[in-house]
């Protein structure tokens, strides 16, 4: 039975770092959130959202991920709403994908939020990326071309480290590349040791 090794952490920790650094061990990957976004783009979504946010949040029938977020990103409930016509998508999907690796020992499944969506439930393991705030906003200016006040908006929107933390199985502190590479490395062979032992 394949192992679901959910892999989280906040905006800007390196979830995606630690995700390669898997990929290139042999690990399965599946990223929740890139899939979410092109599942958003089907049209059985992008009717639901219209039904729900209406055309406003579309240029020309392609959906307009900046305006949705604005309206969501300030609202709980609206969010918990596109939370609950994309979840159960992203979740099919993710099954079907699940069957395809079902002979591999492990995957990683990556998700920024892993807790919040209860997404944590369905996984064997858990990792968290951590790194300081500081630094995170730093990176995700820098990758999104964007101002700090919307960074510190997205961070304020997801858990914090210490709730992630207390749920996880694993920490890895991402500051410096190389020992990330190898707590990835480490974090492995302890699972393929609970893999035999089991």
């Amino acid at each position: 039975m394949t192992k679901i090794i959910g892999l989280t952490g906040g905006i800007g920790s390196g979830k995606t770092t630690v995700a390669n650094h898997f990929l290139s061990l042999g690990v399965p990957v599946y990223i929740a959130d890139d899939q979410a976004r092109k599942i958003m783009q089907t049209e059985a979504v992008k009717n639901a959202i219209k039904n729900v946010f209406g055309v406003v949040v579309f240029d020309n029938d392609v959906l307009n991920r900046e305006k949705l977020a604005g309206i969501v990103f300030n609202n709980p409930e609206k969010l918990a709403l596109l939370n609950s016509i994309v979840h159960p998508a992203v979740k099919e999907h993710f099954e079907k994908w699940l069957t395809k690796h079902k002979d591999t020992p492990f995957i990683i499944y990556e998700a920024a939020i892993l807790f919040e969506s209860g997404g944590f439930k369905n996984c064997d393991y858990i990792i968290t990326v951590t790194a300081p705030v500081e630094l995170r906003i730093q990176r995700v200016m820098q990758r999104d071309n964007t101002t700090r006040e919307l960074v510190l908006k997205r961070v304020n929107a997801q858990w914090d480290d210490e709730q992630r933390i207390t749920k996880s199985d694993f920490v890895i502190n991402n500051i410096n590349p190389g020992i990330t590479k190898e707590e990835v490395v480490k974090i492995l062979k302890i699972l393929e040791i609970k893999q035999v032992e089991s």
